[in-house]
């Protein structure tokens, strides 16, 4: 990884920990593949653009219908439970 990425990563970490007013470290839990079957959402608000069988890292369970999520250009938003199988 370049110089210049990391940079990025580190930017894009900080902005995510003001944004969702998140403490300490992120890490990833697990990861967790986006239902094939599900329709493709596009993301609005606080909700993250979703298509069929995404890999996301799921950083945080918020509650029992949202799951906090980062996709493979390190945006992080909500996801809705629904469209992640268990």
């Amino acid at each position: 990884m370049t110089l210049k990425e990391c940079k990025k990563e580190e930017k894009a970490d900080r902005e995510f920990q003001k944004k969702f007013k998140f403490e300490g470290s992120i890490n990833v839990l697990t990861q967790m593949m986006v239902d094939p079957a599900a329709t493709e959402k596009r993301g609005r608000g606080k909700n993250l653009p979703l298509r069929r069988g995404e890999i996301l890292d799921v950083i945080q369970f918020t509650n029992e219908e949202q799951i906090l999520c980062r996709n493979s250009q390190r945006r992080c938003k909500s996801v809705g439970a629904e469209t992640l199988p268990t």
